[in-house]
C-alpha cells in the first residue's frame, strides 16, 4: 500500500472513531461529548493510549489480570477513559462505572463499524 493510502486509512479511521464516540455517548447518560472535534480528539487520545500506556499497564498488572481471568483488562480501559476525561476539556464521564460501560459500548460499536482503532488494515 501507498503511504497516501496509509494516511487515508488512519483519517477514516479516526473519523469512525469518532462516530462511535457519539453514538456511545448519546446511548449513556453518564457520558457527554460537546462536539465532533472533541469526538475526534477523543478517538485520536484512546487510540494514542492503546498504543502506549495500555501495553504497559498490561504488563505491570499481570498477576491480577490472570488472577482475575482477565477482566482486569476491562478496569485498564475505564481508567484510560477517566485519563482521557479529565485531559479533554467537553468530554466527561461521570464515574468508574460509566467508563466501563463506555468502554464495553464503544468496542461493540467499533465492531459493528468495522473500526479497529490504532491498526491499519
Amino acid at each position: 500500500m501507498s503511504k497516501s493510502s496509509d494516511v487515508l486509512n488512519i483519517i477514516l479511521q479516526l473519523i469512525l472513531g469518532s462516530i462511535s464516540v457519539l453514538i456511545a455517548q448519546y446511548i449513556l447518560p453518564g457520558v457527554a461529548v460537546a462536539d465532533f472535534f472533541t469526538a475526534l480528539v477523543v478517538a485520536a487520545l484512546l487510540t494514542l493510549f492503546n498504543l502506549t500506556i495500555k501495553p504497559i499497564l498490561i504488563f505491570l498488572t499481570i498477576p491480577i489480570t490472570i488472577l482475575t481471568l482477565g477482566l482486569f483488562l476491562l478496569a485498564i480501559n475505564a481508567i484510560l477513559i477517566l485519563l482521557a476525561a479529565e485531559l479533554i476539556p467537553g468530554f466527561s464521564v461521570d464515574g468508574f462505572w460509566w467508563a466501563l460501560l463506555f468502554s464495553l459500548i464503544l468496542s461493540l460499536i467499533n465492531s459493528l463499524l468495522g473500526v479497529s482503532l490504532g491498526r491499519t488494515r
